[in-house]
């Protein structure tokens, strides 16, 4: 048999090339003589770059260190396509792990822009930037001032970095600023958000960042006042996206926001690998109604169907009923026996899980996705 292994990272606990490995393991154990192709994917947040550089091998791999979301030196890597294009990853600069403690307030974009410089003086000709797991609220103007546009405040002075600053913005001046390239600046994005209101970053994503009531008034304001200023869609689907630096990147820098599950998929080439394909496993950390409304599974689901490929999917938990578009699920959690056993051996259990799915698969199917217990 083809097979096709193409998970997401499971957030805080394996990378997708890792869950990749541990599941081909799994499956191969059982089917020693099976073609299994490993393609991790990814949605824009943590792992785009991992999933790149697995799916193209000829890209060179760069580390730059750059001020992180709380000022103090983080290393980031990116990659350099053999076509020119360069591909960062906001959570590896600006990411919320990265931060010592939450600061929603203060916490900024700044690494992002000195990555997307490093680029460029490389010679890139093209950015494609992963979107996701952001500590900052601060609609990109970090990595903008990184890029050379001077925020003002009404004497003239420069701003502080930081979301809450961007509510004395008076003047902006790109006289400085750095040009896009000319292949231009496509956003990965996972989110729908607007910049502003009741769904918009400040509102729904500034508490994941230690944001309080009050900071998410404070810093919805500041990025209307950004807006204001700045221009551009602040209303556009996936705009709130990182804390609003899709559309500072957007409205200032020209970039396109694009969905990142299904772009990354048809950058790495998933259609391809999918023709002759007899099964794809994916999986992710939480299987659920969500995972099919933008993200890896639910966009892999939607190409397999149109490729008539059965999918299994491997999941740290499996909330809800399993849609009839997947062949079968398995629960990590289920298989090790708590959320705790799960969390300490995620490839042991991925392993298991390949290993569970190469039976399910390629038994007689009975049409009903199904479910592997322990």
């Amino acid at each position: 048999m083809r097979v096709v292994v193409a998970p997401d990272s499971f957030k805080g606990s394996v990378t997708a090339g890792d869950a990749a490995r541990a599941l081909a393991r799994g499956w191969l154990a059982h089917r020693p003589g099976d073609d299994v192709r490993l393609l991790p994917l990814a949605d824009g947040g943590e792992g785009t770059v991992d999933a790149f550089a697995a799916a193209l091998p000829d890209a060179e791999r760069q580390t730059v260190t750059v001020p992180g979301p709380d000022g103090r030196p983080v290393s980031a890597a990116w990659l350099l396509l053999p076509d020119g294009a360069a591909v960062l990853e906001l959570a590896q600069s600006s990411g919320l792990p990265l931060m010592r403690r939450p600061d929603p307030l203060g916490a900024h974009t700044y690494g992002l822009g000195v990555v997307a410089r490093a680029a460029l003086a490389a010679g890139a000709t093209r950015l494609v930037i992963g979107l996701g797991g952001s500590a900052s609220t601060d609609g990109g103007a970090g990595a903008l001032h990184a890029l050379g546009l001077r925020l003002h405040d009404e004497g003239g002075r420069d701003l502080p970095l930081g979301g809450a600053a961007l509510a004395d913005l008076a003047h902006l001046d790109a006289t400085d600023l750095v040009p896009a390239p000319p292949g231009g600046v496509q956003l990965l994005v996972d989110v729908t958000a607007p910049l502003t209101g009741p769904a918009g970053a400040a509102a729904v994503f500034g508490p994941q960042k230690g944001a309080q009531p009050a900071d998410v008034r404070l810093l919805d304001a500041a990025l209307r006042r950004f807006a204001g200023l700045a221009g551009g869609d602040p209303d556009e689907p996936g705009a709130g996206a990182a804390g609003g630096t899709a559309y500072g990147l957007a409205a200032v820098w020209g970039a396109r926001i694009v969905p990142g599950a299904t772009t990354i998929a048809e950058l790495v080439g998933l259609a391809d690998a999918l023709v002759g394909a007899d099964v794809v496993l994916t999986g992710e950390g939480r299987f659920d109604e969500t995972s099919l409304t933008g993200k890896v599974a639910g966009s892999l689901l939607d190409s397999a169907a149109s490729a008539g490929v059965p999918v299994g999917v491997a999941a740290g938990q499996v909330a809800g009923p399993v849609p009839a578009s997947v062949a079968a699920a398995v629960s990590l959690v289920e298989l090790a026996g708590s959320i705790d056993a799960a969390l300490n051996g995620p490839t042991t259990w991925l392993a298991e899980a390949g290993a569970a799915l190469s039976r399910l698969l390629t038994q007689r199917p009975d049409g009903a996705p199904r479910r592997v217990r322990p």
